[in-house]
């Protein structure tokens, strides 16, 4: 049989990203196509322009076909924005003394998504978080025991229909199935957490452009996920007002100059810019600039240590936080994070991948990558991708799929 081939597409506030891969061995990622395009019509998750978002992703799935050689015709995609929500809930089914077997399972899931959810309201992911045979909690694989009453422990990611709809209507513009949306950082998660990590208690702070979004594992599993409505464009756009310059030309000095530790900032740093009104550059002092950072980037972890204390967690996070996303990469934010959270922490990157990884090898595609690694679990092997002299390639039956579902779903 031949390798599968994942494609992941992972649409944000500021870039669009295809990637097309081969799974080696089962689990080894060997990327064959790579399309980025500058994100258009999309702000912070929400679609604010279909006709706009739809030419963006086809042109990024065009760079990816043109270099993997293959047509994608169906693909995972990533989902954020301050409309998703999450609940903890819980599914009871009767077993009768029996040996539970995996319809069991099923039919214990499927009660735990018998919440109230608005009509309004799109289930994302519904993921377990542990089982209890007969008031017997911590069981992570219940299929084989006996028991009367099987209950499972889940957590139910939701967004907005309308909002998760626009999104797939921008995908479909571009000629694309989707086989499932993921959030952002549990794809993340995938492809830059360790074993021992999640097993600790970690969290997964994605700092994209638009959005921060956070996923909280512990005991192996996720606990709590939430969307905080700022990111690295907020920061632009601080800069661009305290400075005065247009947002093109602040986003290129935070690149350049920026920094998000005033107290490591000499006082006789300076830089040239061109701001409104002014037809010479002047000088600005590197700690008025940082300054400005700083005060944003601070704003943002005090909000992520707050939806961590709302989560009831904030104690069980020894591996403390994991970084992700573009806005991660400003030098000087893991020590401020560490400061304000009161956590250790860290920068993750996509790691253990082969071929052309030279541009998505940095945190701002740990999404991107984490989207195959997810397809990896999901066994989207069923993709219809053809390589370009019109070579089908091998799909995978529902048996295939059923397991990749429970990969997931299980221990």
């Amino acid at each position: 049989m031949e390798d599968p081939i994942v494609v992941g597409i992972d649409i944000g506030t500021s870039k669009i990203c295809t990637l097309v891969a081969r799974v080696e061995n089962g689990y080894n990622l060997r990327i064959l196509g790579v399309g980025v395009e500058p994100s258009m019509g999309i702000r912070k998750g929400i679609v604010t322009d279909i006709e706009s978002a739809s030419r963006a992703i086809e042109r990024s799935i065009e760079k990816a076909e043109r270099t993997s050689g293959f047509e994608i015709n169906s693909a995972l995609v990533s989902l954020a924005g301050s409309h998703v929500s999450s609940v903890n809930s819980r599914g009871v089914v009767g077993i009768s003394g029996r040996v539970i077997d995996q319809e069991d399972v099923y039919r214990a899931l499927d009660s735990a998504q018998a919440v109230a959810i608005p009509h309004n309201r799109e289930i994302i992911h519904v993921i377990q978080r542990g089982f209890i045979i007969d008031g017997q909690d911590g069981i992570r694989q219940p299929i084989g025991m006996h028991g009367f009453r099987l209950e499972v422990e889940a957590h139910i990611i939701t967004a907005a229909a309308s909002t998760v709809e626009n999104l797939r209507q921008c995908v479909s513009g571009a000629r694309i199935e989707v086989s499932q949306f993921v959030l952002n950082p549990l794809a993340a998660g995938e492809m830059v957490l360790s074993e021992t990590e999640r097993s600790m208690g970690v969290a997964v702070v994605d700092l994209g452009a638009g959005t921060t979004d956070i996923a909280i594992y512990i005991n192996g599993d996720v606990w709590h996920t939430s969307v905080i409505g700022y990111g690295g464009n907020s920061v632009t756009s601080d800069i661009a007002q305290g400075l005065r310059l247009p947002l093109d030309v602040a986003e290129e000095v935070k690149l350049q100059h920026g920094y998000a530790n005033l107290d490591e900032i000499g006082e006789e740093e300076t830089f040239s810019i061109k701001s409104f009104g002014s037809e010479q550059p002047s000088t600005v002092n590197r700690r008025e600039l940082v300054n400005i950072i700083e005060a944003r980037v601070e704003e943002i972890f005090q909000l992520v240590e707050r939806e961590i204390k709302n989560s009831g967690y904030d104690g069980m996070l020894p591996a403390g936080l994991v970084l992700t996303g573009g806005a991660s990469q400003l030098p000087g934010i893991r020590k401020l994070a560490s400061r304000v959270t009161n956590l250790p922490c860290r920068i993750g990157k996509p790691e253990k991948m082969v071929g052309l990884t030279d541009q998505i090898a940095s945190p701002a595609y740990a999404t991107s990558v984490g989207l195959l690694q997810w397809a990896i679990l999901m066994s989207e092997t069923n993709q219809v991708l053809t390589e370009r002299p019109g070579k089908s390639r091998n799909q995978t039956g529902k048996k295939a799929d059923i397991l990749g579902w429970l990969k997931v779903l299980l221990p």
